[in-house]
């Protein structure tokens, strides 16, 4: 009687933690990150809701970086991949609150001025100006080249790191500098 009771709390606890907008969304685990952006950026293309996160623990594969999409979509979205040669190594539905997607970003107010930090990249603009006033963190090689080429621009002049970056701090940055325009571009 009492392994029933027991298990029928835990059943009962489990379900109150669920979060209803994640249950009809899964995530799409790669291989590597080249993988997931190839992905995203395919998805988007054609129209989905999709988001860029970083894995639960429960579900890293030594990528860093995961899909969150509509469950709802999951054979079209795995057609279309497949047509690419891209197919994910595993769709997992988000069934446990543990798998909850963590966000990619951490934003900092410093009063005049306010950074974004996106996975290991971190871009801060003064507010008043929307001028780029630091790029840091990673450590790939093009990190120094676009800060270079950011650093002293605008928000809305400076080259978006997508199109000038080759690496994984280059996308990472890429995702702060578009979270920092939709923060402070009309």
């Amino acid at each position: 009687m009492f392994n029933f009771v027991k298990k029928k709390w835990l059943e009962k606890s489990a379900g109150s933690k669920k979060d209803p907008a994640l249950a009809d969304h899964g995530f799409l685990v790669f291989e590597n990150t080249s993988e997931v952006i190839q992905a995203e950026k395919l998805l988007k293309l054609n129209g989905w809701d999709v988001r860029v996160m970083g894995p639960p623990p429960e579900i890293q594969t030594g990528c860093d970086l995961v899909i969150f999409f509509p469950l709802i979509e999951q054979l079209n979205i795995i057609r279309l991949l497949e047509t690419t040669s891209n197919p994910p190594l595993q769709v997992v539905p988000v069934t446990d609150p543990l798998l909850t997607p963590v966000s990619l970003f951490q934003v900092k107010d410093f009063g005049d001025f306010l950074m974004v930090r996106a996975a290991n990249m971190k871009i801060t603009i003064e507010k008043k100006t929307r001028i780029i006033v630091n790029i840091s963190g990673g450590g790939c090689p093009d990190v120094p080249y676009l800060a270079n080429e950011m650093v002293g621009k605008t928000v809305s002049s400076a080259p978006d790191p997508l199109d000038i970056g080759h690496t994984l701090c280059g996308y990472a940055l890429a995702l702060a500098f578009t979270e920092v325009k939709n923060r402070c571009l009309p």
